[in-house]
């Protein structure tokens, strides 16, 4: 038989070597993270803190620096977690990290000074994730942080980092951050502003962990305020809502805001309680960079819903209600964010709008109200016109769709508006109002305008504007005027402007094109008449025996409006007993009038003064007089101011119908019927 030992002993000699290998293996696999743990506790990790600071700097491409103590302990996770939140991986123990003395420089461009420094930080570095080529860090803790972020221009800003071309092969994985107190102080050179913020840590509220308080000033106004927020910062869990709270406020300004913001560090949800006030929305823009019109002093309350992605941004102000000097507001806004710039749309609603709140829109307040809203500009005294200047280079920061709409007006009762509405659109610096319709004694007033501030003519606007009037009512015209209340007929008309210029004042000043208003088929009170037409001895037959009816056969008026000059074409009130007309000039640009006003009567009259009667001077005080100083009627004035001021005032015209018979209005209402034009805008009117 053959010997077969010698294969056995092969055999086991074989067998042997694999398990010498394999308790090799295993030694190793033991020997490796103990020689590891030896290491990480014995290793003096100061003498790295030159090569960590070096390759860090590098990195964030500004001086970094650990100055004080850096050491490496072992924690074991589960003692710090709450039991529910426990895994059996949680009681290995991790690398536990403590730096001392941190420091973090501006970059190299602006001044060098520490941007930010840490008393303490700390955080846990989980082993099993490097093999995997991810640096999980469950919690990240500051101690007493100090940050200071600065502005110094529109270019020069310490708090943004390059990104890098490419993509790192490692994976952050940061699941908290633990705030304890600490500085934050914001230096902006733009907006004026230097604020303190002074976070400490609350005790046994059991919502919020940090609380701050507020101090500085922006904008040359004090500043002050304060808030709180969840002590523990959720990076890990996007879907849990980290609270805040806080109200701020410089000198009539606030903003306050409470709820909750989920996945702060990208902003994935924000669902706020939002309070603003200030003395104009315009100045919600150094904040927002949202274009907002100028408005009285304001304050709303409503909810903020929102989220931010790369590459847009939705935020809603939903169910906000509110003031905008003495009128309510409410109504739902939403920005979108986008390229070239983000668009604002909605719908805004007042219940009772105060008429004289819309004075700022245009500059049309007074200089008190100017400085309460925060405008420097001054109106010239005796000057009308609003001289305050549109801020067109806000044009093109948004986009605009918004509709607004004012159920009921409250007014002087001189002024006979009751209702408002219009939809804005701005686009490209190009805000167009299509419509903007007014409830004007009984009858509506339309407009479409068109104003032009995208900037090819610098900060000069290129407006036009389309307006027709119909079926405005002559007693509620001048519901002030006593006289006028036994009065009826309808005043319709259209006008076609343009213009440019940077103010109301200059639009006007510079506007070409054509005004044209007619009244036909009506009545009109016979006292005023006879003022009008100087008429001393029907005044005294009428006051003793009544105001009776004159049959008003038309009333036609077409200006020709040239380079701001408007010049009577026609101006003729023609009735069955008499015929006022009216010549001269209304001159936009320095706000002069100069019109001659000729009444002729057509039956006898007991005494009858034909001289004319003179309408000069500003806009602003304004001089009536009859030739040769031989008599002023008061009523007589403010009846002739009446029927030329609307025209004037607000360029609101009137046409349409036809005349009554046995006068010479089929003339007047030809050319008052034709429908008025106007040049491009910067065009003056061809002669």
């Amino acid at each position: 038989m053959p010997d077969t030992t010698p294969r056995h002993d092969a055999g086991h000699k074989h067998g042997g070597k694999k398990k010498k290998i394999l308790l090799g293996l295993l030694a190793t696999l033991i020997a490796v993270p103990i020689i590891a743990i030896i290491f990480i506790l014995t290793f003096d990790w100061n003498k790295a803190r030159p090569w960590l600071n070096a390759k860090v700097g590098e990195a964030i491409e500004r001086p970094f620096a650990v100055r004080g103590n850096l050491a490496v302990e072992w924690e074991i996770p589960a003692k710090r977690m709450a039991k529910a939140d426990r895994h059996l991986r949680d009681w290995l123990p991790w690398p536990h990290l403590i730096a001392n003395d941190i420091h973090v420089g501006n970059p190299a461009n602006m001044k060098q000074m520490d941007m930010a420094r840490v008393r303490q930080f700390s955080f846990s570095l989980n082993p099993l994730g490097l093999l995997q080529r991810k640096i999980g860090i469950p919690v990240l803790r500051f101690d007493s942080p100090y940050v200071e972020l600065q502005r110094t221009d529109s270019t020069h800003y310490n708090w943004v980092y390059k990104k890098k071309d490419t993509e790192s092969k490692w994976e952050l994985d940061l699941e908290r951050v633990v705030l304890t107190d600490g500085v934050v102080r914001v230096i902006d050179a733009l907006t004026k502003a230097d604020i303190t913020a002074n976070v400490q840590t609350l005790g046994k509220d059991t919502k919020y962990g940090v609380g701050f308080k507020v101090t500085g000033t922006y904008n040359g106004a004090p500043v002050t305020g304060g808030g709180k927020l969840g002590q523990v910062l959720s990076l890990k869990d996007q879907n849990t809502p980290y609270p805040i709270q806080a109200d701020m406020r410089s000198g009539p300004s606030r903003i306050a805001i409470e709820g909750t913001v989920t996945s702060p560090a990208r902003l994935k949800e924000v669902d706020l309680q939002l309070e603003l006030a200030g003395r104009s929305m315009a100045r919600l823009y150094n904040f927002t960079g949202i274009t907002l019109p100028e408005t009285p002093a304001f304050s709303t309350s409503g909810r903020l819903r929102g989220e931010l992605d790369r590459e847009h941004g939705r935020w809603t102000y939903d169910k906000f209600k509110g003031k905008v000097g003495s009128s309510d507001i409410g109504g739902k806004l939403v920005y979108e964010g986008g390229k070239p710039r983000g668009k604002l749309s909605g719908n805004v609603a007042t219940r009772k709008l105060v008429f004289s709140d819309l004075g700022p829109l245009i500059g049309g307040d007074s200089n008190e109200s100017r400085k309460a809203r925060g405008v420097d500009t001054v109106q010239p005294g005796g000057k009308v016109l609003p001289v305050e200047q549109f801020r067109t280079e806000r044009w093109k920061a948004i986009d605009a769709d918004v509709r607004y709409g004012a159920e009921q007006i409250i007014r002087d009762k001189a002024l006979p508006i009751s209702k408002l509405s219009t939809h804005l659109i701005m686009k490209d610096g190009v805000i167009t109002l299509a419509p903007l319709d007014f409830g004007v004694a009984g009858g509506t007033l339309r407009s479409t305008i068109r104003l032009d501030g995208s900037g090819a003519k610098g900060n000069t606007i290129a407006a036009t504007a389309k307006v027709s009037a119909r079926h405005i009512q002559i007693k509620q015209l001048f519901p002030t005027i006593e006289k006028m209340q036994a009065t009826v007929g309808q005043i319709n008309g259209d006008a076609q402007l343009s213009a440019t210029g940077t103010s109301v004042a200059a639009l006007l000043g510079s506007s070409n094109g054509e005004v044209k208003a007619l009244v036909n088929q009506g009545t009109i009170s016979k006292m005023l008449l006879e003022q009008m037409g100087l008429n001393v001895g029907n005044i005294i037959v009428t006051k003793l025996f009544g105001d009776k009816q004159v049959q008003l056969n038309c009333l036609a008026a077409d200006f020709n409006v040239n380079k701001g000059v408007m010049q009577s074409q026609v101006f003729v009130v023609d009735t069955a007993e008499a015929i006022v007309n009216v010549n001269g000039t209304i001159n936009l640009a320095n706000e002069q009038m100069d019109l001659t006003i000729k009444p002729e009567t057509k039956a006898l009259r007991l005494f009858t003064l034909r001289a004319p009667l003179y309408v000069r001077g500003p806009f602003s005080k304004p001089d009536v007089s009859v030739d040769k100083g031989v008599l002023a009627l008061k009523a007589g004035g403010a009846a002739v101011l009446a029927t030329i001021a609307a025209p004037v005032a607000a360029l609101l015209p009137l046409i349409n119908t036809g005349p009554g018979e046995d006068s010479d209005c089929g003339r007047l209402v030809a050319l008052a019927k034709q429908k008025p034009t106007a040049p491009p805008p910067g065009k003056a009117r061809a002669r």
